[in-house]
């Protein structure tokens, strides 16, 4: 098939190189979100799908809004058969989704209708799920609610952060992504309706949710770093100043903690929260780099008197 690929960040890469590795499929361009300021320079960088793009040799579409005429008229000439989609970060108007004959096939890091949204492998770390997976579908105006082409499942781990499950399903995804525009172009795959059950919502998960609330039990405290690890990165207020968190650990052996009193010795730093008490790995303190815990402590003088807000 012809295809146009959209995407934009690093996730969206394994499915874009799948797709240009396959024989059966043609990439006539790829659409992507304008280049941003990124990195501690804050300078201006394509995005990491319109670098492999690039390196391709396959034109890069860049256009502000997917609705722009330019945009519309481009496609249009182009004229693909289906548009895969990866992570784009943008919406599709319904003349964008008129253009490709076979519509646009969206691959979603989540097992539908759960976790509908920006978000979805951050709220399934969130809540404890044990199982997620990614599901390939077709895109409607409705967020995240078209019919379905096929899935597939993983394990979250107990330790998992955000970015570990989402890197593993990155890659397990593409090949799902692949397998269904295969099976759309032979006929051997259809979209069934999502069903009326078990929808759930995503919405992106912002700075100050990522706050740590020491009140919380410490499952609660050790979900949400993780689930905001890497991004936004979870956080804490320490003398008046934001500090963020790597992931915890359990520290069932000290008791006597109230929520937010830390314990820092030479080799550890232990925090305490509603229920028993959690380890930190890594702290970043504002404007610095990440560093261990008890090297963090050293640095700070932590006292008895110091308290995470």
């Amino acid at each position: 098939m012809r295809l146009v690929f959209a995407g934009t960040p690093e996730t969206a890469v394994p499915s874009l190189r799948a797709v240009l590795g396959s024989s059966r499929h043609e990439v006539a361009a790829v659409v992507t979100r304008p280049d941003a300021p990124s990195g501690r320079g804050r300078r201006v960088h394509p995005s990491p799908v319109a670098e492999v793009a690039e390196e391709a040799g396959v034109p890069v579409l860049r256009p502000a809004k997917a609705g722009d005429p330019e945009f519309l008229d481009r496609l249009r000439a182009i004229a693909p058969d289906c548009c895969p989609v990866v992570a784009y970060g943008a919406l599709l108007p319904q003349s964008a989704l008129d253009v490709p004959r076979l519509g646009w096939v969206n691959l979603h890091f989540s097992l539908l209708p759960a976790w509908r949204g920006a978000a979805p492998v951050q709220h399934s770390v969130l809540s404890g799920d044990e199982i997620t997976g990614a599901a390939t579908f077709q895109i409607v105006k409705e967020l995240d609610a078209g019919p379905v082409f096929g899935v597939v499942t993983e394990e979250v781990r107990p330790s998992d952060t955000s970015g570990e499950l989402l890197g593993r399903l990155a890659v397990s995804g593409a090949e799902l992504l692949l397998a269904t525009l295969d099976g759309i172009e032979d006929g051997t795959v259809h979209a069934r309706p999502q069903p009326a059950e078990g929808v759930s919502y995503a919405p992106k998960i912002s700075v100050e949710d990522a706050r740590v609330d020491w009140s919380a039990p410490a499952f609660r405290v050790d979900r949400l770093v993780r689930a905001c690890t890497p991004a936004p990165g979870a956080w804490t207020e320490f003398r008046g100043a934001r500090v963020k968190l790597g992931p915890v650990g359990a520290a069932p052996d000290v008791a006597g903690l109230g929520p937010g009193e830390i314990l820092a010795t030479k080799s550890r730093v232990v925090v305490g929260t509603a229920g028993h008490a959690v380890e930190l790995s890594e702290v970043q303190p504002q404007g610095k780099r990440p560093m261990t815990a008890a090297e963090w402590a050293r640095g700070v003088r932590v006292t008895g008197d110091d308290h995470f807000k």
